[in-house]
Formats: structure tokens, C-alpha cells, sequence
């Protein structure tokens, strides 16, 4: 009987080892497609011109240089608005888009997950209901309003739409419901706070997880708009849509464009790296990993 048992854990044990060692290859092979293409990304960030043309195509530079960098200097050098123009267009709309967004989505994810009042379990069914619709079904609606608001060329037909992002709102509403128990909030009306104190000295302070996976998923939105659609008065126009335009002028920008492509991507992905611990305990409160 023990010799039985002692070879039936040896089985386990082999069993065991067995699924680690495929669970961490299959797991490489996943972060092998996740990574490779960030590190090409970066790498043709500082090739030469010869090397972009290369076949098969290299991973790795191999004689590394900043003219990529220096040629976006030159092109923006011939425009009369001035780069810092640009980026702190780009600042301005992601700053007060990312602030607005997180504010309004908890304060309204507050209400409908603890509050009482007649309605709100239509407006919770609207919330989820606006998530199957993608930003193209709502364009030509958005244009008209905005137009007839008289936003159009102006920063805030950029910000208005992140501060009504349902997706937002429904991450904070979801993580507001496992996170934040009425028993905590019936104490602190108990002890004479209002409803805003509760706000910002009790959810809020909770709910840090979810407003840094907001601020993630917002940032990397408002950084990346162009507005193209909205915005015509070059002065307005924000750093993704000034470096777009370098992209269109063929073979003979090829490294401007590889350059580009890196400052684009880099700021929202330092943003994630920074704040990523949260990501997933916000996915596991919200709901959203099933």
C-alpha cells in the first residue's frame, strides 16, 4: 500500500512538472508575439535607410542612428507652427479628457451602483447597451450635433465624447458594486459625512484600481486622436495628427515614419507599464474577463 502510494505522487509530481513546463512554453510563445513586434517597432525606430529595405527583414538594428529623429525636426522646422504648439494641444486634450473621464464615470458609477431612484436600472441597461455600438455607427451623428453646438474646429468636440465614454463609466459602476460594501458607506453617514465626502475619502480610495485602469484605457485613446475629422485650423491640430501628415511622402520618408510610429506608441505605453499592477484587479472586480 505505500509502495503504491509513494508511485502514485511520484505520477502526480511527474503530471505536474509535465504541465508547468508546457504552461511556460505555450506562455513564451505568447509573449514572444506580444513583444517581438514592440521590438521591431522600436528597432526600425533607428535604422538607416538601408536597413529598412533589408529581406528578410532585420529584428535587431544593426548600425543604430538618430537622423529618423533629426528628420522629423527638419520637416517640422518648414511648418510655421512650432512643435511645442502641437504637443501641448495633444496635452491639453488628453489632460482634461483623462481628468473629466475619470471624475464623471465614478461619480455617475457611484449613483447607479449605490443609489436608489426610480430609473436606474434603465439607465444601467442603456450603459451596457452603448457598448455594442463602435465609434464609426455614432460619427456621423456626433458631427451633426457638434455642428450644431458650433464645436466643430475646437478642442472640445476632442473632449466632450471622453467624458461620455460608457465603457469607462461601466468599469467603475462594475468594480464600484464588489469593491465598495453599503455597510462602509452606512457608517460614514453615520458619522456625519455627505454624500461628496464619501466620495472622495471612501470610493474613490477604493476604487484606485479601476480610475488607473480608466486612465490607461483614456490616455492611450486621447493621445492617439487626431481629430481630423473636427479639427482644420492648423493651430489646433494635436501631435498625432501633425505627425501623420510625414507619413504620405513615400519611400523617401520611410525612416521619418518608423520614428513616428515610436513617439505615437512610447507615451501610452509607459503610461500601462507604470500602472499595470491594477489592470487586472480591476478585470477581476469589474466582471470583464469572462
Amino acid at each position: 500500500m505505500a509502495a503504491h502510494n509513494i508511485l502514485s505522487n511520484k505520477s502526480r509530481y511527474a503530471r505536474s512538472v509535465f504541465g508547468n513546463v508546457m504552461n511556460f512554453l505555450i506562455l513564451l510563445i505568447v509573449a514572444a508575439f506580444m513583444v517581438i513586434p514592440m521590438i521591431y517597432t522600436v528597432s526600425n525606430a533607428f535604422k538607416p535607410f538601408n536597413e529598412l529595405f533589408i529581406f528578410p527583414p532585420k529584428l535587431i538594428v544593426m548600425n543604430p542612428t538618430f537622423d529618423n529623429f533629426l528628420g522629423i525636426n527638419s520637416i517640422l522646422r518648414q511648418s510655421w507652427i512650432p512643435l511645442v504648439r502641437y504637443i501641448l494641444n495633444s496635452l491639453l486634450v488628453t489632460g482634461i479628457g483623462v481628468l473629466g473621464q475619470i471624475i464623471l464615470a465614478s461619480l455617475a458609477g457611484f449613483v447607479l451602483s449605490k443609489e436608489q431612484f426610480p430609473g436606474r436600472d434603465f439607465l444601467n441597461n442603456i450603459v451596457v447597451l452603448s457598448l455594442m455600438f463602435s465609434g464609426g455607427v455614432t460619427a456621423i451623428p456626433n458631427y451633426i450635433i457638434f455642428a450644431k453646438l458650433g464645436m466643430i474646429n475646437s478642442h472640445l468636440s476632442l473632449i466632450l465624447p471622453a467624458f461620455c465614454n460608457s465603457l469607462g463609466l461601466f468599469l467603475m459602476k462594475q468594480f464600484i458594486d464588489q469593491m465598495v460594501p453599503m455597510s462602509l458607506l452606512e457608517a460614514a453617514r453615520i458619522d456625519g459625512a455627505g454624500e461628496f465626502r464619501i466620495y472622495f475619502n471612501v470610493v474613490m480610495p477604493l476604487c484606485k484600481p479601476a480610475w488607473l485602469t480608466l486612465l490607461i484605457f483614456s490616455f492611450q485613446s486621447l493621445w492617439s486622436t487626431a481629430g481630423g475629422t473636427y479639427i482644420y485650423d492648423e493651430q489646433l491640430r494635436t501631435l498625432p495628427s501633425a505627425l501623420s501628415t510625414m507619413i504620405y511622402g513615400g519611400i523617401a520618408r520611410a525612416g521619418v515614419s518608423a520614428a513616428v510610429a515610436l513617439l505615437l506608441v512610447l507615451p501610452p505605453t509607459i503610461t500601462f507599464i507604470l500602472s499595470q499592477s491594477n489592470v487586472l484587479q480591476t478585470m477581476a472586480s469589474s466582471g470583464m474577463k469572462e
